[in-house]
């Protein structure tokens, strides 16, 4: 039967790896997350503004209640206390699940938590290099928490200027404080002025001119009531990262909505379909005409795993073929999508044996490793034992690739040179 095909699968890659298990390099992770220290706004943002900074209070932790499709949080009347981020009116409480490094399953919940509460690791980086050196990985790029994975909080203010000078002052803190000191092993990631593409283009070359090589995207802009990439209205964005070599990193849950089936759905349903995000996204791009305009731009998916991809590109294909008359994409898209996916795009991962499978369509250059720390499906303190029973029967020079050589190529990293 299928549970027995199943069972005979999974012994007989035990047996591979049993038989032939290679060397893991150390990691380069291209998937982590900082939990922002209580002052990142506060000490940089000019004084006619610190009062609106966003900033931290510690208050008893709240109950989250769905409101219109948006969590809506306020602190309750108890004696636990919880770090709460209020900002325009805003309050957010961080909370166990997204600070839970090494936690078992059954500890981590959506309750608020204080920084006296979690690793040191989530939000100081000498701190987080100690986990890092412990969890077999030698460099992480980390995206944001509290603002959001493509810091879109501070593009929904009312007062650009205060947008901008939060933009400013968070890639201030991700270049000088949390990547500075690190010898290269904390890799910057910008965000940037989504509603001014002029802007945006202007804070990617300032940020590239200090060596930040990756800025946060939205997987689908128009998600976020922005105009969509199949507009010439991003271009002046999209030349600037090809210029500067700027990697568009687009975390899963970038476009904030999530996918799911009914309002009454339980919160598992749209975690296990939340990468249909990326994949609506992928097809976006592909057939958007963008890789055709700006052939040196590249893309990174981050935690949207691998194994949905062989299947997107070959239906992308197939439609690009036969639907051409009536599709809508005319000549933007001169060659097969999976020309541009094969050229300009990444995806990552850190537990997809599926996709591992169908790593030749998948392409073995396009894929990158990631740990998700401090997040509750962080594979650390144990990425190395991970990425052993996933990739241990692969050969070296592509367990190389995965593991750390694509993110270096990606990224322009100075290691291994």
């Amino acid at each position: 039967g299928r549970l027995n095909r199943s069972r005979f699968e999974a012994a007989v890659r035990a047996k591979r790896v049993e038989h032939h298990m290679s060397v893991i390099p150390r990691i380069i992770s291209v998937d982590d997350h900082v939990i922002e220290p209580a002052g990142v706004w506060t000490s940089r943002l000019p004084a006619a503004y610190v009062e609106r900074a966003p900033r931290i209070h510690i208050a008893p932790k709240g109950e989250m209640t769905l409101v219109e499709g948006a969590w809506v949080e306020a602190p309750g009347d108890g004696d636990e206390m919880a770090a709460w981020w209020h900002f325009e009116g805003r309050r957010y409480q961080i909370k166990r699940m997204v600070a839970c490094p090494g936690m078992p399953p059954e500890e981590v919940t959506m309750e608020g938590v204080t920084y006296d509460d979690i690793a040191p690791g989530c939000y100081d980086p000498v701190a987080r290099v100690a986990d890092m050196e412990a969890n077999h990985v030698e460099a992480s790029l980390c995206f944001p928490n509290y603002p959001r994975f493509c810091g879109q909080l501070f593009s929904e203010v009312e007062d650009r200027t205060l947008g901008r000078l939060c933009i400013e002052a968070y890639n201030d803190f991700m270049i000088d404080e949390w990547c500075g000191d690190s010898a290269g092993r904390l890799i910057p990631l910008c965000v940037v002025p989504l509603w001014d593409p002029q802007l945006a283009a202007a804070e990617v070359r300032r940020n590239a001119a200090r060596g930040c090589r990756a800025v946060a995207f939205s997987e689908l802009p128009s998600w976020l009531g922005l105009p969509s990439i199949h507009t010439r209205h991003w271009d002046p964005f999209f030349q600037a990262c090809e210029e500067t070599s700027t990697v568009l990193a687009m975390h899963i849950g970038s476009g904030t909505k999530t996918v799911t089936t009914s309002p009454d759905a339980p919160t598992v349903v749209a975690a296990n379909l939340i990468a249909c995000n990326s994949v609506a996204s992928m097809v976006d791009w592909l057939f958007s005409g963008v890789f055709d305009r700006f052939p040196g731009i590249q893309l990174l998916y981050a935690e949207s795993q691998i194994g949905w991809i062989p299947y997107i590109l070959e239906r992308a294909d197939k439609v690009w073929e036969e639907n051409r008359a009536w599709g809508g994409f005319g000549d933007k898209v001169p060659e097969p999508p999976s020309t541009y996916y094969y050229r300009q795009i990444y995806g990552c991962f850190f537990d997809d044996v599926y996709g591992l499978d169908n790593l030749e369509k998948v392409g073995v250059n396009n894929i990158c490793f990631e740990t998700d720390y401090p997040h509750s499906d962080s594979t650390w303190p144990h990425s190395k034992e991970t990425a052993e029973k996933l990739m241990g029967h692969l050969p070296e020079d592509v367990i190389y690739k995965l593991m750390r050589g694509n993110a270096i190529e990606m990224l322009g990293l100075d290691f291994d040179k």
